[in-house]
């Protein structure tokens, strides 16, 4: 293992800090309005995951239609907020988890499980997205997924990376303890006699 990837007690705090940075990511992807926009001038075009907003290239207010009308539009939330809300609960519980003295390592493959089903529920709601969207919604110029969506797929890959280390952690158990003792290795059995 790399030096100070959680083989040591004190670098515990790694996973749940990922994991926040996870929320906070999918926060900025739920809360904002570039999953999709123009991608240049002049800007007609701008949806989030909960709307979609177009207007003329002369006007400066935006119509916007919700797309929870749709049924894939709802589809795409709930999946993508159903994800978010079981990460919340699998940083709660990470805290919790390294916050005690005497580590429950079943307890930490646990959260390692629950944040496969949170990247699956995401990966849905960020698959269903796009291509619903290009299939029934008028597009005007040209268009890009931006931004927010973008930090949706980063918070995604950021929760499968830390639930592969999550359902991994229990493997180094005793050296996350400091349980092993050390080896030593001599480089020839003349400077180590006693050991023949």
């Amino acid at each position: 293992m790399v030096a100070c990837s959680l083989a040591c007690w004190r670098c515990r705090w790694l996973l749940p800090l990922l994991l926040g940075l996870a929320i906070i990511m999918g926060i900025i992807a739920l809360a904002g309005r570039g999953w999709l926009e123009s991608e240049s001038d002049p800007y007609v075009h701008q949806a989030s995951l909960w709307e979609s907003c177009t207007r003329g290239e002369q006007d400066l207010n935006w119509n916007c239609e919700s797309l929870m009308d749709y049924g894939w539009g709802r589809a795409a939330a709930a999946t993508y907020l159903v994800g978010f809300v079981i990460l919340v609960i699998c940083f709660a519980l990470a805290v919790i988890a390294f916050s005690i003295e005497i580590l429950r390592f079943n307890f930490v493959r646990g959260i390692g499980g629950l944040l496969f089903v949170v990247a699956a529920f995401q990966i849905i709601g960020l698959v269903i997205y796009p291509v619903k969207f290009t299939e029934e919604i008028p597009l005007m110029g040209a268009n890009m997924f931006s931004w927010a969506y973008g930090f949706g797929w980063a918070s995604t890959v950021v929760v499968i990376g830390c639930a592969f280390f999550f359902c991994c952690l229990p493997n180094w158990e005793d050296e996350v303890l400091g349980n092993i003792k050390p080896t030593y290795y001599y480089s020839s059995p003349d400077r180590a006699p006693y050991l023949n």
